[in-house]
């Protein structure tokens, strides 16, 4: 077995193409692993079935080890948290993550363009993905993924240029109820997350049809936290945000400052914070709760800032107007 350094630790079994290299299995110790972008000089380009699932049958192929650090005695992709695919991987096989069941983030390139059936059965944790544009015009990847999955994801799409965008799909539930007397089953949709994980156009991801679906969405039954992260996330990365969406999530944030302050504390999102802040008129009662949650969570530049904050509110209440 051939041994080579690499950034994370793998037990790596391949097939060695003309051009290119196929992963047939993959073992790891790691609970954050990065799958190599090339192997014997050629680019990884595919992952077959069951690549990465716990329990799968050992297959025949080259077998290789990387060693990327300090090995911990237990390997099993169990363990997985985060998982970065090859730069230049093109397909995944049916069940290749299956049973993942520590795994929650998953980042990829622009450049894959086919995924197998049931990838992430059994992926009960899985919910963020890290899209990496590698290119001009946008892959088929992410609209693959997020149509096939049900759950919330919280998507982050880092472009070209430099620029961040960050999306909430939220969940819905397909139900479906058998007919006896018609001998057939009735597909009932559950939540209002369908319309946003359907929303791409010939693959390819609208922010203009994306925003557009909001007022639809709140209007009908939604998940109030959900609704919370996906505003919230929009102001913060306002990549291509009109002034009319922007002004809606606003109202929605301004309306739910409360719940809003808290959720920038959960994720010590201090520019959050700030953007929260100065988005209008912050009630009291909001600012002294989010000062018990900031202390008790022990952040000090929350504190701060909100501390701040409660200042000038407080010196504007003071001022009066004196006319003779």
């Amino acid at each position: 077995m051939e041994t080579i350094s690499g950034l994370t630790n793998w037990r790596l079994t391949v097939h060695r193409e003309k051009g290119c290299v196929t992963i047939l299995r993959a073992l790891t110790c790691d609970k954050k692993a990065i799958l190599p972008d090339e192997l014997f000089g050629l680019p990884v380009t595919g992952l077959k079935d069951r690549a990465l699932a716990t329990g799968a049958a050992t297959v025949e192929g080259e077998e290789l080890r990387i060693l990327g650090g300090p090995e911990s005695e237990e390997w099993d992709n169990r363990n997985i948290t985060e998982l970065t695919l090859p730069r230049f991987l093109q397909h995944i096989g049916d069940y290749a993550f299956m049973n993942l069941r520590s795994m929650q983030t998953l980042r990829f390139f622009d450049d894959l363009c086919s995924f197998g059936s049931a990838s992430f059965m059994n992926c009960f944790c899985f919910s963020r993905l890290e899209l990496i544009r590698t290119g001009p015009l946008q892959g088929v990847a992410l609209a693959s993924l997020v149509y096939s999955l049900q759950q919330e994801l919280d998507v982050t799409i880092l472009e070209t240029d430099g620029s961040v965008l960050r999306l909430i799909f939220p969940e819905y539930i397909e139900d479906y109820t058998e007919n006896n007397a018609a001998h057939h089953f009735e597909l009932k949709i559950i939540g209002g997350g369908y319309a946003y994980h359907s929303v791409f156009r010939s693959k390819s991801l609208s922010i203009t049809d994306y925003d557009a679906l909001w007022p639809d969405y709140i209007s009908q039954e939604h998940d109030e936290d959900s609704a919370l992260r996906l505003a919230y996330r929009r102001l913060c990365y306002p990549t291509r945000l009109s002034k009319q969406a922007f002004g809606q999530y606003a109202d929605y944030l301004c309306s739910n400052m409360k719940r809003a302050l808290s959720l920038t504390l959960y994720e010590r999102d201090m520019r959050g914070l700030r953007m929260l802040l100065d988005l209008g008129t912050v009630e009291m009662e909001a600012l002294d709760t989010a000062l018990r949650e900031s202390r008790t969570l022990q952040i000090t530049e929350a504190t701060a800032i909100l501390l701040e904050k409660r200042h000038t509110l407080l010196a504007k209440g003071r001022s009066k107007i004196f006319e003779l």
